[in-house]
């Protein structure tokens, strides 16, 4: 059985197209919404995906109608492979169905995951170039030089417990033990 998902961006603009489009195929039922393809949540995708079972097969107009990176459209196309199910993009010529389409559909999952190398490796690149520099990473210090010396102070001279200071200079008891307050 085919099953269309069919998405457009804004509420402007019309399904119409993509719908006749997915009927003319075949397509069975046809999941619509209008929301942009950023969105991790998209409801009526969510209904096609579960709507397949194996042997079916998800179509849609073109390939950015289901995910707009290419790392979400090989996590949706691998769940699908991994259930026996096949996706057809009509306008792009892709059919997981067919050897062409598998050969494809593998060379995109290698061309995901040789970006997320590249970028992994560029992250690694920056940190360590930043950390040359001098950079301090990470999330800012809550509190400075000044405000962990009060807290010792604090608790050495005044002999308030930890809990007490943290009320005090309106922290959690967890930075004031990370900072060596104890």
């Amino acid at each position: 059985m085919k099953i269309g998902y069919a998405r457009v961006s804004t509420e402007d603009q019309s399904l119409d197209a993509q719908r006749d489009q997915l009927q003319a195929d075949g397509c069975v039922e046809v999941f619509e919404e209008k929301i942009t393809g950023k969105k991790d949540s998209r409801p009526a995708l969510d209904k096609a995906l579960a709507a397949l079972q194996t042997g079916d097969t998800l179509v849609v107009w073109k390939l950015d109608r289901l995910g707009r990176s290419v790392k979400n459209l090989t996590t949706i196309l691998h769940d699908l492979n991994s259930r026996g199910v096949c996706f057809r993009s009509i306008s792009d010529g892709i059919d997981t169905g067919t050897p062409t389409g598998k050969l494809l559909f593998h060379m995109l999952g290698a061309i995901a995951e040789f970006e997320a190398a590249l970028v992994s490796e560029r992250t690694k690149i920056g940190l360590q170039a930043a950390k040359q520099r001098g950079k301090r990473l990470g999330r800012p210090r809550r509190l400075d030089a000044y405000q962990i010396r009060q807290a010792e102070l604090l608790r050495i001279h005044d002999k308030l417990s930890p809990a007490e200071i943290a009320v005090r200079l309106k922290v959690g008891r967890t930075t004031l033990w990370r900072a060596g307050v104890r």
